[in-house]
């Protein structure tokens, strides 16, 4: 087993290494303005996702718009999230593109892409079980169990890939080899 996963680790890390290689990510990774550019409209896109995700989270806890059908208040913010998971997805496939071989050494980096695989998990849980049954509890100030379970690991999952997100720049300070 343990050879399966280092044969994998090792062909992720040859990709990483063409990836860098190629023209177009050294060109992106010097640029001068593209690169940080990529870098403020990644952090307005999280902004935009994480926060319409928090207040559909909030509302699935019991603690956000208790008033507000949870149904329409997903009419209402699934716009925005959806705006605001494409925009931080193809800037952070930019921000990755440009220095592969940073964020394939930095294990805060792989924290905050398996927090993102999770929250993914979650949201597609919520999905395909929770929302169901939504008919069923949908105007209630209160969700059932499952409901608030998938709120509460929708908001700390999500604060992880945020927190992630910021502190992996610190990376190799603190965890210098």
């Amino acid at each position: 087993m343990s050879g399966v996963i280092a044969n994998a680790i090792e062909l992720l890390r040859q990709f990483f290494v063409w990836m860098s290689e190629l023209d177009s990510s050294i060109a992106l990774r010097e640029s001068t303005y593209v690169a940080p550019w990529f870098q403020v409209l990644h952090v307005v896109s999280v902004s935009l996702f994480a926060g319409s995700v928090f207040l559909m989270d909030l509302r699935l806890v019991g603690l956000g718009s208790t008033r507000l059908p949870f149904s329409q208040a997903q009419r209402q913010l699934f716009p925005w999230q959806m705006a605001g998971i494409v925009g931080a997805n193809l800037t952070g496939a930019g921000l990755l593109f440009a220095n592969p071989m940073t964020y394939f050494a930095n294990i805060i980096f792989w924290t905050k892409m398996i927090a993102m695989a999770l929250a993914g998990l979650n949201a597609l849980a919520f999905h395909f079980i929770t929302a169901a049954t939504m008919a069923e509890w949908d105007s209630r100030p209160q969700p059932p169990l499952t409901a608030k379970l998938a709120g509460v690991l929708g908001l700390v999952l999500w604060t992880n890939v945020i927190l992630a997100g910021r502190l992996m720049y610190y990376a190799n300070t603190w965890f210098r080899q």
